[in-house]
């Protein structure tokens, strides 16, 4: 691996590059959100931007690089506020809100779920992986999923139903804006109304 650059320390392996090139990523979304390209973070790691393109191909594969590195920080925070919460509904409710609630403060969790933008750099982001991020989120829960009743795909459809919702929410978040309890009696009586105990899956 080439030694020069990275501001007169060079990394040792190719694993150290890629950790060190994301918290760099990750350093720049937390001032800059999606704002930022590959020449920020080659300049702040001391690197030209042709080093970390051997990294990574586009400033969009490493804003979502950086933001899935951060995905399991915020899913085990998430799920740690969850722990006890054995309901469907409950969960769910709890879930949607709660990330809706961090959201403004994580902007990294926000190029996952957040919906698509003119900006071409996260036009994209908000397809496969986000989904997977949904997926992990549902099954982290300590709902017996199996045991209420639905099936893999169920919770393939209810994860995107749950993106889909955190994603209106960003969109318009109402007006006004619902919060605390507010905000999960609404979801309870109105988004989460349809997830109850039982297959979702039509026979």
């Amino acid at each position: 691996m080439r030694t020069h650059g990275w501001s007169g320390s060079a990394p040792a392996t190719d694993d150290e590059a890629v950790t060190r090139i994301l918290d760099a990523a990750s350093k720049a979304i937390d001032e800059r959100g999606a704002d930022i390209g590959i020449a920020d973070v080659a300049r702040t790691l001391g690197v030209t931007r042709q080093t970390v393109y051997r990294y990574f191909a586009s400033t969009e594969a490493l804003l979502v690089a950086a933001a899935v590195h951060a995905a399991d920080d915020f899913l085990e925070r998430l799920a740690e506020h969850l722990r006890g919460r054995t309901d469907p509904l409950d969960a769910v409710t709890e879930a949607i809100a709660t990330a809706l609630e961090w959201l403004p403060e994580d902007k990294h969790i926000g190029l996952l779920i957040a919906p698509g933008r003119a900006d071409e750099h996260t036009a994209s982001v908000t397809s496969d992986v986000a989904l997977r991020f949904a997926n992990a989120m549902l099954r982290r829960f300590d709902v017996d999923w199996p045991g209420c009743g639905f099936s893999e795909t169920d919770l393939d459809e209810l994860a995107e139903y749950l993106l889909r919702i955190i994603q209106s929410f960003v969109i318009d978040p109402g007006r006004p804006p619902r919060s605390g309890e507010a905000l999960r009696d609404y979801l309870r009586r109105w988004v989460a109304g349809p997830i109850v105990p039982g297959p979702l899956t039509p026979p």
